[in-house]
């Protein structure tokens, strides 16, 4: 694949808590989204579980550790939308590394499906900036995957 095809990377790591203890809710919540992602939210896992994140930080190179430290952050975001969640209650969870195609304080980037047409390989089709909504998106990507090779 020609180089000049391919986007630059841009590594932001996203760190979950989990909450010690029942939750209060049954649904997912998602604040105002900030740069980067999607603000600091409540996912439930199918065990009634919650986890709060990611929040967004900027990386050089792939890191999955979780510093306690920045529990701090996570009760700040979390309060706005739950201030009666008690000290203590959030536990570091673990990290995850969303590979993105724009960088630190440039707007989000669109998806970037290039096939043969773009690099010359014939048959092959790259994806480039799929996150959220990216799974929502997945049949619509599925087609224009199709149109591209022609089928």
């Amino acid at each position: 694949v020609p180089r000049e095809s391919i986007p630059p990377a841009y590594f932001c790591r996203g760190v979950y808590f989990t909450l010690s203890g029942k939750t209060p809710f049954r649904r997912l919540i998602y604040p105002v989204p900030v740069p980067g992602g999607l603000g600091v939210h409540i996912t439930l896992d199918l065990a009634g579980q919650a986890r709060f994140g990611p929040d967004v930080e900027w990386i050089e190179a792939v890191d999955y550790s979780v510093d306690p430290r920045r529990g701090d952050k996570f009760y700040d975001a979390v309060r706005r939308y739950w201030p009666g969640l008690r000290d203590g209650a959030l536990q570091p969870g673990y990290a995850g590394i969303r590979p993105k195609i724009s960088g630190p304080d440039e707007p989000a980037a669109d998806f970037v499906v290039q096939g043969p047409a773009a690099h010359g390989i014939p048959g092959l089709v790259n994806l480039y900036g799929i996150e959220s909504p990216g799974l929502t998106s997945s049949l619509p990507l599925a087609d224009e995957i199709l149109r591209q090779l022609g089928s």
